[in-house]
């Protein structure tokens, strides 16, 4: 009986590296969200060793219904971030959407109505940032600025810098997404398919591939027949409409338009997307990072709160948080890079 040899490594030295090269790994590459959810279980952990009684399960829901809205933001900031974009008008888009929201059914309309309603707005309005920044070939940064304070204007006119009160608090709206399943509150749920939802968009499909492709290199993909104009629009618009969900879980749950909510989120929900693993650079990114990262900074806040912290003090912990994190996600990013390499950091 004959016994199959291996086959012999070629004998040139090109081939000799092609040969190796289609040889398995032993050692598999680190997933890029492993390094932010290891440092949210680790924070998770570590403050309930000093303090058990943040482990309790109301407590972590609790926290984790708080981080929902921004986070909600960050996952949709993924792709406009993926692009080289950076969307600054979701906090007035999610503050505006919480106002109309509220007027449309405090006048007559019925509440899933006006849901559409708000998510339509949201989504439109995302998308005319993306075409201004486009044909106009201004920043970003600086249209959704304009477009953030032109929201919030036109949020504070509309409920006349009143709560918007008086809504049909035992309608459906109210009960179902301000309320609970499995002992989770809906919100919840609804942010944990989003995520899902959007990492599958953004690793599995063509507009996924696109965004990476675009925000690697802009020029070689407009070069190469991708149509750069249309898949920008449809990022920010995205992250529109995700800051439109977020408003409508809000309006849902504290049954009121403020239309002072949601100040600050924007950055938030950039630090939260960059501390997950999505570079200002582009190209790259991660939806269940930006979330993990949404949580590790939800954990900070109510940390603080179990240690006592002055309220004064509160946002400059979470900014030294912020500060650290991004600094130290270049230096894991490339431990990383490295092990995966096979090669000593």
């Amino acid at each position: 009986m004959s016994v199959r040899k291996p086959a012999a490594e070629p004998a040139s030295e090109n081939d000799r590296d092609a040969f190796r090269a289609r040889r398995p790994r032993g050692r598999r590459p680190i997933p890029d969200e492993a390094g932010v959810v290891g440092v949210l279980i680790l924070l998770v952990l570590g403050v309930g060793l000093l303090q058990p009684d943040f482990l309790r399960t109301g407590n972590l829901l609790t926290t984790a219904h708080n981080s929902v809205y921004v986070g909600l933001m960050a996952c949709g900031m993924v792709f406009a971030l993926a692009m080289r974009e950076v969307d600054l008008s979701v906090g007035g888009m999610y503050a505006m959407g919480v106002v109309v929201g509220a007027l449309l059914i405090r006048d007559g309309w019925n509440p899933w109505a006006a849901v559409l309603a708000v998510l339509a707005l949201s989504a439109f309005v995302g998308a005319l940032n993306g075409a201004v920044t486009t044909y106009l070939r201004l920043p970003s940064f600086i249209v959704t600025l304009a477009t953030s304070m032109l929201l919030r204007g036109v949020g504070l006119a509309l409920a006349e810098g009143r709560q918007i009160t008086d809504l049909p608090q035992d309608h459906a709206f109210f009960t179902v997404l301000g309320g609970g399943s499995l002992g989770v509150p809906n919100a919840v749920w609804v942010f944990a398919l989003a995520v899902v939802a959007l990492t599958v968009v953004f690793t599995r499909t063509r507009f996924g591939a696109r965004v990476r492709a675009i925000g690697s290199n802009p020029e070689a993909a407009e070069f190469g027949g991708l149509p750069v104009t249309r898949t920008r629009i449809a990022a920010l618009a995205l992250s529109g409409l995700m800051a439109g969900i977020a408003a409508v879980l809000a309006l849902a749950f504290f049954i009121a338009g403020d239309p002072t909510i949601g100040q600050g989120y924007e950055l938030t929900a950039i630090a939260a997307a960059i501390i997950g693993g999505t570079p200002l650079k582009g190209g790259t990114g991660s939806v269940l990072g930006a979330a993990a990262g949404t949580l590790i900074l939800g954990v900070v806040t109510a940390a603080l709160v179990f240690f006592e912290v002055p309220i004064n003090w509160t946002t400059f912990a979470t900014g030294g948080v912020i500060l650290v994190a991004v600094g130290a996600a270049p230096l894991l990013r490339r431990v990383r890079d490295l092990r995966s390499s096979g090669r000593n950091p």
